[in-house]
């Protein structure tokens, strides 16, 4: 397995002064692009509905990211709760969404890094940060104990991509694997369903960062577990609200054809996706939106990445009241799926994109 890049920073020391310069934006807050500039580190509570100590709702294995990341025995997943964005179809909304309830969650940084080691002793293949971004200072600072006591695992840093391109900037070399969402592909979509400012903007914006840290490259180790790159994850909404092509074209035409791509059909309405407050994302998606989308791929020449099946709906409903396992394992679930994703082809010469015919 290669070793992780954080590594190099905590043997030169460097990690620790990352901490430093990270925690100090903290002072008032400009750690995502809300720019609540309120005092964290004394306690006041952001937009984000976070204050001072990360808040962790959950730390499992976790079987249904994308396949590389899986493995044999599963990401290592931290659910962060609380969030920056505020999604009407958050299918998280349990911790994203009830600040309240999510209170009781908070942890010490020791705790943290305690349960970063804990997944690398289940026998994980990575530390997956899910929705991390309001809480990088704390993570950051919590990888630094983690690191001092035998961490080894990659970070996956999993996030809704409205990320500081600052704060990004003091993650190049403590991030192996970035995994943005790119939600909408247009402003005005991420006000309407995520109730955020500027979202492709931003999210482009944090994007080309990620992009110039690692490129389009994927690292992987002899077991075909992905240790560093980039992967892009495109859920596909009803009425194409997220405006996929659009998306498409960002990546090809502004990073590059070869970005490895995540496709995703887990669309569900939940929350606040009903058909008197948001119509357009009231019913599940539909096969034909799902093959439209993919067919696309294939238009605009990209080959790279992973797709997901279209039952995967069926899968993706988290429980988050179980918080040892908010997922049900896909390994056991009774259903059309044999994996929540088509496994990428070996053969050469032969796109990493698998799509299966329509039915």
């Amino acid at each position: 397995m290669t070793e992780p890049s954080y590594i190099r920073l905590y043997e030169t020391g460097e990690l620790r002064e990352r901490v430093e310069r990270l925690e100090a934006m903290l002072a008032s807050c400009d750690i995502c692009p809300r720019d609540c500039f309120v005092n964290r580190l004394k306690d006041e509570v952001a937009a984000c509905h976070s204050g001072y100590l990360p808040v962790v709702s959950s730390h499992t294995p976790h079987f249904g990211e994308e396949p590389p990341l899986v493995g044999k025995n599963g990401a290592g997943n931290i659910f962060f709760g609380n969030c920056n964005l505020r999604c009407v179809y958050c299918q998280n909304f349990q911790i994203s969404q009830r600040h309240r309830e999510q209170r009781v969650n908070e942890v010490s940084f020791e705790r943290l890094a305690e349960m970063m080691l804990d997944l690398q002793s289940r026998g994980c293949h990575n530390i997956n940060l899910v929705s991390p971004t309001h809480f990088v200072p704390q993570i950051v600072k919590a990888l630094l104990i983690a690191a001092e006591r035998g961490l080894r695992l990659p970070i996956v840093y999993n996030t809704n991509a409205y990320d500081s391109v600052e704060a990004l900037k003091l993650l190049d070399g403590v991030v192996d694997i970035y995994l943005p969402d790119l939600k909408y592909s247009d402003d005005d979509s991420g006000w309407r369903y995520s109730k955020i400012e500027g979202y492709a903007t931003r999210a482009q914006a944090a994007l080309r960062e990620m992009y110039r840290q690692v490129g389009h490259e994927l690292a992987f180790d002899g077991d075909g577990v992905l240790q560093r790159g980039l992967v892009v994850r495109l859920l596909v909404l009803p009425n194409d609200q997220a405006g996929i092509r659009d998306s498409l074209l960002f990546l090809r035409d502004e990073l590059s054809p070869k970005v490895a791509l995540s496709i995703m059909a887990q669309y569900f309405p939940v929350n606040q996706a009903t058909v008197a407050r948001n119509p357009l994302l009231s019913r599940k998606l539909l096969a034909s939106e799902y093959w439209n989308a993919l067919d696309l791929l294939e238009a605009l020449g990209m080959e790279e990445g992973w797709v997901q099946e279209f039952e995967s709906a069926d899968y993706y409903r988290p429980d988050f009241t179980d918080a040892s396992v908010p997922f049900k394992d896909i390994r056991d679930f009774q259903g059309p799926l044999s994996s929540a994703y088509v496994p990428a082809p070996t053969l050469p010469k032969v796109p990493r994109f698998h799509v299966p015919s329509a039915t």
